[in-house]
């Protein structure tokens, strides 16, 4: 029953159904509710509203949906949500900041913040990168703190550096092109030596 009427409310993303993509909104499963807003935003009917309510669901894949369809929404704030009990909603919120056209300083500031402090080295991954997206000046020391960081955090911080100038960018270029990590070291090379 439950795999039915969340196949259904699939299809309304496709058929224009909004009464039943809408109804999916109140299922009793999270997955359910999660495909729900898919529809809506496929259908171009989410509103920001619909975003803030589910926002706070109990259920974190509706949360992360929530903070994914989102980024579009500058006026839904989804940065508080960078610490949820999910480490997969919180990274969510960081790639959602980084890809709005917009971003207030509060938002960016939180950005700043875990980039270097999240216990999650996932969340301050994309915290990093969110940072590197945006190319605020405000976000360049966070990233460079975070290019000595866990591999998989460097290499992120790495490519972040892409829109920033300056000697500490390439003193962190040159010291990563040593690094152990060699897709640290091959993406500090992409950035020195791009190809053409």
């Amino acid at each position: 029953m439950t795999d039915d009427l969340r196949f259904e409310v699939i299809a309304a993303g496709f058929s224009g159904d909004h009464a039943t993509a809408v109804s999916g909104l109140t299922a009793p499963d999270g997955a359910t509710r999660a495909s729900a807003l898919r529809s809506l935003a496929r259908m171009n009917r989410l509103d920001a509203e619909t975003l803030v309510e589910s926002l706070l669901d109990t259920d974190s894949e509706v949360r992360r949906t929530a903070v994914e369809l989102s980024a579009p929404f500058d006026d839904v704030e989804v940065h508080t949500y960078i610490d949820d009990a999910d480490v997969f909603v919180a990274e969510m919120v960081a790639w959602c900041l980084g890809e709005r056209a917009s971003i207030r300083d509060v938002e960016i500031e939180i950005l700043i913040d875990r980039t270097t402090t999240h216990a999650e080295a996932v969340v301050r991954e994309a915290c990093a990168a969110a940072l590197g997206s945006l190319g605020d000046p405000r976000g360049l020391s966070a990233i460079l703190a975070a290019c000595s960081d866990k591999p998989a955090v460097r290499r992120r911080a790495i490519l972040a550096l892409a829109p920033f100038e300056g000697d500490e960018v390439d003193a962190a270029l040159t010291h990563a092109l040593e690094d152990k990590d060699w897709q640290v070291r091959q993406n500090a090379e992409d950035l020195v030596n791009p190809r053409g």
